[in-house]
């Protein structure tokens, strides 16, 4: 995994333009730490910082393809495509050479052999800038599922894009700007496809390409969830799941450096990791080693709620214990959760304050534990889009809410551990003019019309496809990024297994009633996986990424909250309600802050360290 930076410029020669495309390519320094290069050509500066993976020796990028002495073809390039092997052997026997052994090649000349159809036969997650020096054009390529960031300012005379928004804001000529529209969008739970907030920039959408030419640029749209008639039965559906998921954990275990798996002891990562166990096993490569995040008196001190029944550490060692894993506890305290020093590592990891308090936290300090063993982690995450594990996907009044289920269902404070919102500190003069409930609505109403059908869809099978799509489009988007940029602030790979297009496709057009066969969550991967899982593991009831229940949490954020009210030059002062602000600071005040606080403390961070103007 890695970091690609570049910029394109009809108008101008960018080989007097070194230092710029240097320090755009420092930014993405975190994702790649093991290399940094640089291409340059009259109208094309490309960068990149290298994660090695694959081919540790010979995998060095930009990436360049050569003709008779020049140069037909050059990449920079983040990812993994996991059926390189099958393509470099179909493109070698169509004339090909390699000098390398890595998949950064075979990308290159797929796209010499079968154009922009190339995208069509990768399965990965990547994203990364094909320039061809002899027609001067650039094509920006992302993975089906939006795995791997990428984003884009367009320029009077070209472009710049980035792995992330710090890298294009590193150039002289943008500065960062949102106006109300990118702050509502920050601010709510939606995740807009190819929304970047910052004005100017876009991120290239999931299953999208973007070709840059002198003529402007233009989109094109490659892959896309299809309605298609589901035929087979139960059984067949289930032995159908389970033999894709063995092709992808295997495909996904391919690594030329240290692999683990992140596991809660929930039925996702417990799937995974027996998956893998037992791959690795087949392969005389195990025992497979595991990774759980836990927090200081977490266990021995749980208490229940309306989103977590239980704590992850018995049913992580129970699914440990089962498949012999060399597993791992990481145990954080609140001091760890506090530090300014971790908190702000987060922020710039993420650009923007629009994360989820200790949760973002907790998993950076998790994924940092685990780079210091690994490089690679398998993880369950995106299982609960695909087969519909979330309470919400089988609460009647979330399903049929005029919104997305998970914003009636109360997300934007719950997942953070309180009840409160994240607007809750806002000014309401601010809130007024961001309408965030029209912004909500107006999203929905669009993702909704996205929505394919069969002629049979009706009632409520129609209803579940919406609220898939919904799931599979948006909702999935908001953690993905976050697994991204948490783990690439520390140089990890993650890797989704549950993200591979197949899976997802074909669950996709499952009926609902299937999916549910048992009458609980995600039916058809307990039962594709039960027989590598203790039963403890396999009935566990669905519990979110657990979030922090010390009480010294929320006192540390209330007392911070009093620093900023007592600073008159706190840059986020002019977006906060004052008598909200006087009232939850006060002696002896006990009302639920948390989500609130950890947004405006968060933006006030955002706004003091980027320099980012606010226009709304």
């Amino acid at each position: 995994m890695c970091g690609i930076t570049g910029w394109i410029a009809y108008d101008n020669d960018l080989t007097t333009q070194r230092p710029t495309i240097d320090a755009m390519t420092q930014t993405m320094a975190c994702r790649g730490p093991d290399a940094a290069g640089v291409w340059l050509g009259t109208h094309a500066a490309l960068g990149h910082r290298r994660l090695a993976v694959i081919d540790i020796d010979g995998g060095k990028q930009p990436m360049p393809v050569d003709h008779d002495g020049r140069t037909v073809l050059v990449t920079t390039y983040s990812g993994e495509v996991y059926n390189y092997r099958e393509l470099r052997a179909e493109l070698e026997r169509s004339g090909h050479t390699f000098r390398t052994s890595s998949d950064t090649e075979v990308v290159l000349h797929a796209y010499l052999e079968w154009g922009e159809a190339f995208a069509d036969r990768l399965n990965g997650m990547y994203a990364f800038a094909l320039w061809d020096p002899r027609t001067e054009e650039l094509l920006l390529v992302r993975d089906r599922m939006g795995i791997k960031p990428l984003y884009y300012h367009p320029t009077p005379d070209g472009v710049l894009f980035g792995s992330e928004p710090k890298a294009i804001l590193a150039h002289p000529d943008v500065h960062p700007t949102v106006d109300a529209e990118g702050l509502a969008e920050l601010i709510t739970f939606t995740k807009t496809p190819g929304h970047a907030v910052y004005q100017g920039m876009h991120e290239v959408r999931p299953g999208h390409l973007v070709r840059v030419r002198r003529g402007g640029l233009t989109v094109r749209r490659y892959w896309a969830l299809e309605a298609r008639e589901h035929t087979d039965d139960r059984a067949t559906t289930v032995a159908h799941i389970r033999a894709l998921l063995d092709d992808i954990v295997a495909r996904q275990l391919i690594a030329d450096v240290p692999l683990c798996t992140l596991l809660s002891g929930g039925l996702d990562s417990s799937a995974i990791t027996a998956l893998s166990a037992k791959a690795l096993a087949e392969a005389g490569r195990g025992p497979v080693r595991s990774f759980a995040v836990d927090f200081t008196g977490y266990t021995e001190n749980f208490r229940p709620d309306d989103l977590r029944g239980t704590p992850d550490g018995p049913y992580a060692h129970a699914l440990a214990a089962h498949v012999r894993s060399d597993h791992h506890d990481i145990v954080l305290d609140t001091a760890a959760l506090m530090d300014p020093g971790h908190r702000a590592a987060v922020l710039a990891a993420r650009d923007l304050p629009n994360g989820f308090g200790d949760g973002d936290t907790s998993l950076y300090l998790l994924f940092k534990a685990v780079r210091e063993q690994s490089t690679v982690a398998l993880s369950g995450e995106s299982a609960d889009e695909v087969f519909g594990g979330y309470r919400w996907f089988h609460d009647p009044e979330a399903v049929h809410a005029d919104t997305f289920p998970w914003i009636a269902a109360g997300l934007s404070g719950r997942f953070a551990g309180g009840r409160a919102v994240r607007e809750a500190l806002l000014d309401t003069g601010l809130l007024a003019k961001l309408d965030l409930p029209g912004y909500e609505a107006r999203r929905y109403r669009e993702a909704l019309a996205e929505v394919p059908y069969l002629d049979g869809d009706t009632g409520h099978q129609r209803r579940m496809r919406e609220i898939s799509y919904l799931h599979l489009t948006r909702f999935v988007q908001i953690l993905l990024d976050r697994k991204d940029r948490a783990s690439m602030a520390v140089g990890l790979e993650v890797r989704v297994p549950f993200c591979d297009h197949r899976l997802v496709d074909y669950v996709f057009n499952t009926p609902w009633s299937l999916k549910t066969f048992d009458g609980r969550e995600k039916s058809l991967l307990r039962a594709a996986t039960r027989d590598v899982l203790p039963d403890v593991v396999a009935d566990r009831v669905k519990s979110p990424y657990p979030s922090t229940q010390d009480p010294r949490y929320a006192e540390a954020l209330r007392a911070e909250l009093r620093e900023l009210a007592a600073d008159r030059n706190a840059p986020v002062r002019p977006l906060l309600d004052p008598g909200t602000l006087a009232e939850v600071t006060a002696d002896g005040a006990t009302q639920d802050i948390r989500p609130g606080a950890e947004l405006a403390l968060g933006m006030n961070a955002w706004l003091r360290t980027t320099g980012t103007t606010l226009d709304v």
